[in-house]
């Protein structure tokens, strides 16, 4: 048995005796436990006969499976949207939670989504997630989701790893048309080395500057800003462990913007916090429409929660989702506005 199904075997949906959705920690818990259900929904349908574990996962905190996201490429269930339905005498819930949420899972180790999943993550790393039918159903069915409940603020993202670069992708693509969705997004990979020292991630960003400067017509760099900037309203949660080699880029993109800022390099930070390396050296090769696509993993704004509990782990548990929905663990939280 691997570390993903011991992980879980011995899981179970956290006992919370009372929801209280003013409590950050509440809040955590149960959305990680919906993203949680979606990774069962997937497994569900995989074993043979068919698992019937996802439910309990969302049922628990008053929560009703309403819908599966499929992948028309493998058939997979990477998502799903789950309606909030207490029960009308239930004082166990307090007011201000969601109606909706809509949640996608990460990278699922099994045959039948394997290469599928990691394909989608090789994407990622080469900026081109956004063209995936994955990725496109994702933003069609927030968009239309939020259309359905006509309160935006009814409506919550959520997602781990993979999950949370499509989640991101849908968020960022609301904040454009001006609603911000209250969104959690745990481990969100950051596809660039993270850089610990600030005379490399001031030299990064020279770099990053230099070479927008060379390859982007005025025009397109004025594109980009007005884009970049629109999300800025938009402050997604995001949750990452220091040991997570996939996410902990964050740490550091956000530390040091907030640095430049402090010496006066204002300008020059938001200017180059837009744009990424690598997506600019695939760009070179790529069409012109292809091309005009920003970096799906960089944002404005951000509130940005890191896990210090039990560091010096191996990645497959820094990693994991059942980090998150602990009670009791060790968290500095900090909100960035670019």
């Amino acid at each position: 048995m691997d570390i993903e199904d011991q992980i879980f075997q011995l899981s179970r949906p956290p006992k919370l005796a009372y929801i209280d959705w003013k409590n950050a920690a509440h809040e955590r818990a149960v959305v990680a436990c919906l993203v949680q259900c979606v990774y069962v929904c997937e497994r569900d349908r995989q074993m043979k006969p068919k698992g019937d574990k996802a439910l309990a996962w969302c049922e628990t905190f008053g929560f009703k499976l309403k819908r599966t996201l499929v992948d028309k490429a493998d058939s997979s269930i990477f998502g799903a949207i789950f309606e909030y339905k207490p029960p009308p005498s239930s004082c166990n819930h307090s007011a201000d939670g969601p109606r909706f949420v809509v949640a996608f899972r990460g990278t699922l180790l099994k045959i039948i989504t394997l290469t599928r999943d990691i394909w989608l993550d090789i994407l990622i790393g080469l900026n081109r997630l956004h063209f995936r039918s994955r990725c496109q159903t994702a933003i069609q069915v927030v968009e239309d989701l939020v259309a359905t409940a006509g309160d935006s603020r009814e409506v919550w993202l959520t997602g781990h790893s993979l999950g949370s670069a499509i989640g991101m992708q849908a968020g960022k693509n609301m904040a454009k048309k001006g609603v911000c969705l209250k969104s959690f997004l745990f481990n969100p990979p950051y596809p660039s080395v993270p850089t610990e020292k600030w005379p490399r991630h001031l030299a990064k960003s020279a770099l990053r500057a230099g070479l927008a400067l060379v390859t982007q017509s005025p025009e397109k760099q004025e594109q980009s800003a007005s884009s970049f900037a629109a999300c800025s309203p938009w402050v997604p949660q995001l949750f990452v462990n220091k040991d997570d080699v996939v996410c902990s880029g964050y740490i550091g993109y956000f530390k040091y913007q907030k640095g430049m800022l402090k010496y006066g390099l204002e300008d020059f930070a938001k200017f180059a916090s837009q744009y990424s390396v690598r997506s600019m050296l695939v760009n070179v090769f790529r069409s012109e429409n292809e091309a005009r696509v920003e970096p799906l993993h960089l944002i404005p704004s951000a509130n940005l929660t890191i896990n210090f509990s039990n560091q010096s782990e191996c990645f497959r548990i820094a990693h994991s989702l059942s980090k998150w929905w602990g009670q009791d663990l060790q968290l500095e939280s900090k909100v960035y506005k670019n």
